[in-house]
């Protein structure tokens, strides 16, 4: 049965290098049971940080790079060299400095690679990538992720899926087009909530007075059309990686002692 846990961290930058020894420690674990692991990797500034403390990290190299999956939960649709490009800023901030396996890297197409400006077509490609890669015992078209890092915006979109859009509807699809985004770049490609669903463990970071109201909603049982991050569980944990500010709006009920 998934479980949720909250921890929270006294500022931002304990929370990265926290979450980063946490995940060296949980990839390592993985490893040592089945010989390799999987991660889904994010953007924004927490998700770049933790990447940054990694790599700074002498445990860093506890970690076998070379039998790490590794995906994106979404991906502004720019171009290659964009500096909005999550897999450009984490291809610098880690992945460049790791001994990782370029066909283990599971980036997400450009607007000027295969597929053209034609971010239906990139989406249906990445699905169709996760397929190819789901085992038998995932028991579907998405492998069963080891870790799903995920961040929040204030109104509680989480990945690319906003408030009310089409994409928090989907239900059959891995993997969609995104347009219109409240904020910019306007085009992404997100996994779907049922994709992240998949995860073994997901974790959702943030800080930030301007995340409490989501944070707190989410954690007392919204709606996942309303607040899609209140829809991204793990199929066995949910752990939520806060800083105080971010969890000022807890309640004592969903308030765990300060780590």
């Amino acid at each position: 049965m998934s479980k949720t846990e909250v921890v929270v961290y006294a500022n931002p930058e304990l929370l990265a290098a926290a979450v980063a020894a946490r995940l060296v420690t949980r990839l390592v674990d993985v490893q040592a049971a089945r010989g390799s692991a999987s991660l889904v990797l994010t953007g924004g500034s927490t998700g770049i940080a933790v990447l940054e403390q990694l790599r700074a990290s002498p445990a860093r190299d506890a970690v076998d790079w070379s039998r790490l999956d590794l995906y994106w939960g979404d991906e502004r649709f720019v171009p290659a060299d964009d500096d909005e490009r999550n897999e450009k800023q984490a291809r610098e901030a880690l992945l460049d400095h790791v001994p990782v396996d370029p066909a283990r890297v599971h980036a997400m197409a450009a607007s000027d690679g295969a597929f053209g400006d034609d971010p239906d077509a990139a989406a249906a490609a990445y699905a169709q990538r996760l397929a190819e890669n789901a085992q038998p015992e995932d028991h579907g078209n998405v492998p069963a992720f080891d870790i799903t890092l995920l961040g929040l915006g204030g109104e509680g979109h989480t990945a690319s899926v906003f408030p009310e859009s089409p994409a928090v509807y989907e239900k059959e699809r891995s993997v969609v087009a995104v347009r219109n985004c409240p904020k910019p770049p306007p085009t992404r490609i997100s996994l779907s909530l049922p994709a992240i669903r998949r995860s073994r463990d997901v974790w959702l970071m943030t800080t930030g007075a301007a995340k409490a109201d989501a944070v707190a909603l989410a954690l007392a049982g919204a709606g996942e059309v309303q607040l899609p991050v209140a829809g991204a569980r793990g199929a066995r944990r949910t752990l939520w990686l806060l800083d105080k500010t971010a969890a000022n709006k807890l309640t004592k009920v969903y308030r765990p002692p300060t780590a």
